[in-house]
Protein backbone atom coordinates (compact mmCIF):
# COMPACT_ATOMS: atom_id res chain seq x y z
CA UNK A 1 0.00 0.00 0.00
CA UNK A 2 1.28 3.45 -0.85
CA UNK A 3 1.78 5.47 1.84
CA UNK A 4 2.24 9.56 1.48
CA UNK A 5 2.82 12.71 3.37
CA UNK A 6 -0.02 15.26 3.64
CA UNK A 7 1.02 18.99 3.54
CA UNK A 8 -1.87 20.06 5.73
CA UNK A 9 -4.81 18.62 7.82
CA UNK A 10 -7.19 18.44 4.42
CA UNK A 11 -4.84 15.89 3.35
CA UNK A 12 -3.61 17.95 0.50
CA UNK A 13 -0.56 16.54 -0.85
CA UNK A 14 2.88 17.77 -3.10
CA UNK A 15 2.57 17.98 -6.46
CA UNK A 16 5.62 15.48 -6.58
CA UNK A 17 3.40 13.22 -4.78
CA UNK A 18 0.25 13.69 -7.41
CA UNK A 19 2.72 13.08 -10.26
CA UNK A 20 4.22 9.77 -8.60
CA UNK A 21 0.43 8.80 -8.03
CA UNK A 22 -0.83 9.73 -11.59
CA UNK A 23 1.98 8.98 -13.59
CA UNK A 24 4.29 5.96 -12.15
CA UNK A 25 1.94 4.03 -10.28
CA UNK A 26 -0.81 4.69 -12.45
CA UNK A 27 -3.83 4.92 -10.00
CA UNK A 28 -7.52 5.88 -10.62
CA UNK A 29 -10.84 6.49 -8.91
CA UNK A 30 -11.22 4.67 -5.76
CA UNK A 31 -8.09 3.49 -5.51
CA UNK A 32 -6.89 3.57 -1.89
CA UNK A 33 -3.44 4.82 0.08
CA UNK A 34 -2.13 5.68 3.23
CA UNK A 35 -1.78 9.42 3.87
CA UNK A 36 0.37 10.63 7.40
CA UNK A 37 -0.47 13.82 9.15
CA UNK A 38 1.32 15.13 12.01
CA UNK A 39 2.17 10.96 13.11
CA UNK A 40 -1.38 10.05 12.47
CA UNK A 41 -2.25 7.44 9.13
CA UNK A 42 -5.63 7.12 7.16
CA UNK A 43 -6.75 4.81 5.01
CA UNK A 44 -8.01 7.38 1.85
CA UNK A 45 -9.59 6.44 -1.26
CA UNK A 46 -8.97 8.56 -4.56
CA UNK A 47 -12.52 10.06 -5.26
CA UNK A 48 -11.13 12.78 -7.93
CA UNK A 49 -8.01 13.33 -9.51
CA UNK A 50 -6.33 14.68 -12.56
CA UNK A 51 -3.19 15.72 -13.22
CA UNK A 52 -2.52 18.57 -10.73
CA UNK A 53 -4.76 17.80 -7.78
CA UNK A 54 -6.20 14.41 -5.80
CA UNK A 55 -9.26 14.64 -3.48
CA UNK A 56 -9.40 12.00 -1.09
CA UNK A 57 -12.19 10.63 1.23
CA UNK A 58 -10.81 9.05 4.56
CA UNK A 59 -11.81 5.90 5.31
CA UNK A 60 -10.54 5.33 8.33
CA UNK A 61 -7.57 6.05 10.49
CA UNK A 62 -5.14 3.54 11.24
CA UNK A 63 -4.05 3.22 14.92
CA UNK A 64 -0.18 1.76 13.59
CA UNK A 65 2.75 3.26 15.14
CA UNK A 66 6.48 2.19 13.61
CA UNK A 67 8.80 4.27 15.48
CA UNK A 68 11.21 3.32 17.92
CA UNK A 69 10.84 3.47 21.44
CA UNK A 70 14.19 5.86 21.74
CA UNK A 71 14.32 8.60 19.68
CA UNK A 72 17.85 8.25 17.93
CA UNK A 73 20.02 11.49 16.56
CA UNK A 74 23.10 10.62 14.18
CA UNK A 75 25.39 13.15 14.92
CA UNK A 76 27.43 12.63 11.13
CA UNK A 77 30.52 14.10 10.21
CA UNK A 78 30.08 15.37 6.40
CA UNK A 79 31.34 12.55 4.11
CA UNK A 80 31.06 12.08 -0.19
CA UNK A 81 27.15 13.06 -1.58
CA UNK A 82 26.53 9.51 -2.79
CA UNK A 83 27.57 8.24 0.54
CA UNK A 84 25.61 10.75 2.59
CA UNK A 85 22.63 10.26 0.43
CA UNK A 86 22.69 6.63 0.72
CA UNK A 87 23.42 7.16 4.50
CA UNK A 88 20.12 9.67 4.87
CA UNK A 89 18.01 6.58 2.67
CA UNK A 90 19.27 3.87 4.94
CA UNK A 91 18.79 5.63 8.38
CA UNK A 92 15.56 6.56 7.87
CA UNK A 93 14.32 2.49 6.89
CA UNK A 94 16.27 1.71 10.30
CA UNK A 95 14.21 4.61 11.91
CA UNK A 96 16.46 7.41 12.47
CA UNK A 97 14.31 10.03 14.20
CA UNK A 98 17.07 12.90 14.00
CA UNK A 99 20.31 13.71 11.16
CA UNK A 100 22.82 16.52 12.28
CA UNK A 101 25.12 17.05 9.58
CA UNK A 102 28.68 18.16 11.50
CA UNK A 103 31.59 19.81 9.97
CA UNK A 104 35.01 18.48 11.67
CA UNK A 105 38.47 19.21 10.93
CA UNK A 106 38.78 15.98 9.05
CA UNK A 107 35.87 16.32 6.92
CA UNK A 108 36.39 16.37 2.87
CA UNK A 109 33.52 18.48 2.33
CA UNK A 110 33.64 21.93 2.37
CA UNK A 111 29.96 23.58 1.39
CA UNK A 112 28.91 27.41 0.35
CA UNK A 113 25.70 28.25 2.07
CA UNK A 114 24.87 27.94 -1.77
CA UNK A 115 25.76 24.46 -2.35
CA UNK A 116 24.50 23.68 1.63
CA UNK A 117 20.92 25.29 0.79
CA UNK A 118 20.68 23.15 -2.57
CA UNK A 119 21.96 19.98 -0.64
CA UNK A 120 19.87 19.77 2.18
CA UNK A 121 16.47 20.12 -0.26
CA UNK A 122 17.73 17.16 -1.74
CA UNK A 123 18.37 15.40 1.60
CA UNK A 124 14.74 16.27 3.03
CA UNK A 125 13.49 15.24 -0.22
CA UNK A 126 15.30 11.52 0.35
CA UNK A 127 14.49 11.53 4.08
CA UNK A 128 10.82 11.68 2.95
CA UNK A 129 10.89 9.42 -0.10
CA UNK A 130 13.01 7.10 2.81
CA UNK A 131 9.83 7.38 5.02
CA UNK A 132 7.37 6.72 3.17
CA UNK A 133 8.98 3.59 1.91
CA UNK A 134 9.04 2.20 5.27
CA UNK A 135 5.45 3.24 6.70
CA UNK A 136 7.51 5.50 9.01
CA UNK A 137 4.91 8.36 11.07
CA UNK A 138 7.61 10.75 10.70
CA UNK A 139 10.39 12.01 8.13
CA UNK A 140 12.98 12.26 10.02
CA UNK A 141 14.31 16.05 11.16
CA UNK A 142 17.27 17.23 9.30
CA UNK A 143 19.08 19.62 10.95
CA UNK A 144 21.19 22.34 9.26
CA UNK A 145 25.30 21.67 8.92
CA UNK A 146 27.34 22.69 12.41
CA UNK A 147 30.65 22.72 13.46
CA UNK A 148 31.22 19.33 15.64
CA UNK A 149 31.97 21.85 18.48
CA UNK A 150 28.76 23.72 18.14
CA UNK A 151 26.49 21.12 18.81
CA UNK A 152 23.43 21.03 21.33
CA UNK A 153 23.44 17.97 23.54
CA UNK A 154 21.24 19.43 26.18
CA UNK A 155 18.28 17.64 25.80
CA UNK A 156 19.47 14.00 25.21
CA UNK A 157 19.48 11.08 27.62
CA UNK A 158 22.26 9.47 26.36
CA UNK A 159 25.17 10.81 24.53
CA UNK A 160 28.12 8.38 22.81
CA UNK A 161 30.36 9.03 20.52
CA UNK A 162 32.17 6.68 18.13
CA UNK A 163 35.94 5.92 19.20
CA UNK A 164 38.88 4.14 18.14
CA UNK A 165 41.07 4.53 20.85
CA UNK A 166 37.92 3.42 23.48
CA UNK A 167 38.07 -0.55 23.71
CA UNK A 168 36.09 -1.39 26.69
CA UNK A 169 32.85 0.13 26.38
CA UNK A 170 30.97 -1.63 23.80
CA UNK A 171 28.54 0.01 22.79
CA UNK A 172 25.87 -3.07 22.61
CA UNK A 173 26.54 -2.61 26.32
CA UNK A 174 26.32 0.70 26.95
CA UNK A 175 22.75 0.65 24.75
CA UNK A 176 21.49 -1.82 26.93
CA UNK A 177 22.14 -0.78 30.25
CA UNK A 178 20.45 2.56 29.44
CA UNK A 179 17.64 0.60 27.63
CA UNK A 180 15.03 2.97 29.67
CA UNK A 181 16.79 5.93 27.84
CA UNK A 182 14.06 8.26 25.59
CA UNK A 183 16.99 10.04 23.72
CA UNK A 184 19.92 9.30 22.14
CA UNK A 185 22.78 11.47 20.43
CA UNK A 186 25.60 9.43 18.72
CA UNK A 187 28.28 10.84 16.91
CA UNK A 188 29.71 9.20 14.54
CA UNK A 189 33.61 10.81 12.62
CA UNK A 190 34.45 11.11 9.46
CA UNK A 191 37.15 8.83 7.49
CA UNK A 192 39.85 8.56 9.66
CA UNK A 193 37.94 9.43 12.83
CA UNK A 194 37.64 12.79 14.99
CA UNK A 195 40.46 14.45 15.71
CA UNK A 196 42.14 14.35 19.09
CA UNK A 197 40.66 17.68 20.10
CA UNK A 198 37.37 16.64 18.92
CA UNK A 199 36.43 13.74 20.93
CA UNK A 200 38.15 15.24 24.36
CA UNK A 201 35.72 18.45 23.91
CA UNK A 202 33.05 15.87 23.37
CA UNK A 203 33.78 13.76 26.45
CA UNK A 204 33.80 17.20 28.30
CA UNK A 205 30.17 17.49 27.10
CA UNK A 206 29.23 14.42 28.95
CA UNK A 207 29.72 12.06 25.36
CA UNK A 208 30.76 8.32 26.63
CA UNK A 209 33.15 7.22 24.36
CA UNK A 210 32.19 3.68 22.83
CA UNK A 211 33.88 1.07 20.62
CA UNK A 212 31.90 -0.33 17.62
CA UNK A 213 34.38 -3.68 18.15
CA UNK A 214 37.52 -4.88 16.64
CA UNK A 215 36.98 -4.21 12.84
CA UNK A 216 37.40 -0.48 11.70
CA UNK A 217 34.14 0.55 10.11
CA UNK A 218 33.52 2.82 7.09
CA UNK A 219 31.90 6.08 8.72
CA UNK A 220 28.79 5.68 6.93
CA UNK A 221 28.92 1.23 7.91
CA UNK A 222 28.99 2.62 11.43
CA UNK A 223 25.68 4.63 11.54
CA UNK A 224 23.71 1.67 10.01
CA UNK A 225 25.81 -0.88 12.42
CA UNK A 226 25.27 1.59 15.71
CA UNK A 227 21.04 1.63 14.13
CA UNK A 228 20.83 -1.94 13.30
CA UNK A 229 21.97 -2.18 17.33
CA UNK A 230 19.11 -0.19 18.28
CA UNK A 231 16.55 -1.98 16.25
CA UNK A 232 17.99 -5.92 17.46
CA UNK A 233 17.37 -4.17 21.22
CA UNK A 234 13.79 -2.40 20.43
CA UNK A 235 12.64 -5.79 19.40
CA UNK A 236 13.23 -7.70 22.34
Amino acid sequence: MQHYFALNKNLDLAKDDIYHIVKVMRMNLNDKLIVVYKQRKYFCQIINFNKKDIKLKVIKEIFENNELHIKVTIGQALIKETKFCYLLQKLTELGVNSVIPLKTARSLIKLDSIKETNKKLRWQKILKEAAEQAHRNIIPNLHSIIDIKDIDDANYDLKLVCSVNQKNKNIKQIIQKHSKCDKLLVVIGPEGGLRADEEQFLINEGFIPVSLGSLILRTETAALFIMSIINYENMR
